[in-house]
């Protein structure tokens, strides 16, 4: 049995690592062995999250594995069939949701019937894709490229309690196209929305009126709407997506105890105008992100970034070990460039 055997201290040495490789090895039912997991990082090893989609993984292929615990720095990962089904995850902790959906998403897609999804956790998480930034940006590109899925949210779960709940049915792709984005075209809206989980409504009101105040007399603003979210906990959420003729790009910031409004709109508004003022067909979060769709893509994929990260990096030299995609980065890191992603 072949293994392919991955340092996780390499690169940007966080968890997208242990979820790529765990992606990976579904797809491609290669065993994979994984080693130094998250080795740089503060608390190192498997943290709930990381558990949780290791496990999640396994569940939905029936995976031999060897070191799931928490603070395991090393694990083993024989995978099974991708079985479609109804899946249920918890992850105990206000660890990211996103995350674990994204571990399973495309291994469910490519499983030949519908699969349905349900993860408890955090939907709000610093350090990750937050709901909204799925709902709203990530899964209306996929779909672009032919992937066929719904997400929603039964309630908010932000930091530190979590309890949050989403759901996703992913549906079989038929065929997955290439993304050609180097030029973005015209932008043609900058829309949003301002969140509040059990506080009051004027922190979504201020939040808003901040980020208008600084864009609306620069770019197209559409519809930044206020909202309130069912949670168990508290939280706020700024959420700015720029929509042109070809790309988009998105940007959020959440709000934490002690952090005024402005400071959470401020933190949006300014990532969104970095962006903005790039020629980056997606935002830099995104791209990263791209990579292993487009690696089951029929054809070739060109797209410019806002900005070469050493995510965008590190997932790039992921994939290269599983032989399935060759991936090019043209420009320096903290940069705009061009990735070429060709499927083998």
């Amino acid at each position: 049995m072949d293994w392919i055997e991955i340092d996780g201290s390499q690169g940007e040495g966080g968890g997208q690592i242990l979820r790529s490789a765990l992606t990976l090895s579904l797809l491609t039912a290669t065993p994979v062995r994984l080693y130094n997991i998250r080795a740089r990082r503060a608390k190192p090893g498997l943290r709930p999250q990381h558990r949780a989609a290791v496990r999640a993984a396994a569940t939905i292929s029936s995976a031999v594995v060897q070191g799931d615990e928490i603070g395991s720095r090393e694990l083993i990962f024989q995978p099974g069939e991708v079985r479609p089904g109804r899946y249920d995850f918890d992850i105990g902790t206000a660890g990211s949701t996103s995350l674990v959906l994204q571990t399973v998403f495309l291994p469910l897609a490519r499983a030949g019937r519908a699969a349905h999804v349900t993860i408890t956790g955090g939907t709000h998480a610093p350090k990750s894709p937050c709901y909204h930034y799925l709902a709203w940006h990530w899964l209306a590109l996929l779909r672009s490229l032919g992937f066929d899925a719904d997400i929603e949210m039964e309630r908010a779960g932000f930091f530190p309690r979590g309890g949050g709940r989403l759901h996703a049915a992913i549906r079989p792709v038929a065929r997955v196209s290439p993304l050609n984005l180097l030029s973005r075209g015209r932008l043609l809206q900058v829309r949003g929305l301002s969140a509040v989980a059990n506080l009051p409504g004027h922190i979504a009101r201020r939040q808003r009126e901040r980020a208008v105040a600084r864009l609306g007399s620069r770019y197209p603003l559409n519809d930044i709407r206020k909202t309130r979210l069912p949670s168990p906990g508290k939280g706020s959420l700024m959420l700015l997506l720029a929509e042109f003729e070809n790309g988009r790009g998105c940007h959020f910031a959440l709000g934490a105890l002690g952090k005024p409004a402005e400071e959470v709109a401020d933190q949006a508004v300014e990532a969104i105008i970095a962006f903005l003022e790039s020629d980056g067909g997606v935002d830099r979060y995104l791209a990263d992100q791209l990579l292993l769709p487009l690696a089951l893509a029929e054809g070739e994929s060109r797209f410019r970034t806002e900005k070469v990260t050493q995510h965008l990096l590190t997932n790039a030299a992921v994939l290269h070990r599983f032989d399935i995609a060759e991936v090019e980065i043209r420009g320096r890191v903290g940069a705009p460039g061009e990735v070429v992603v060709r499927p083998v």
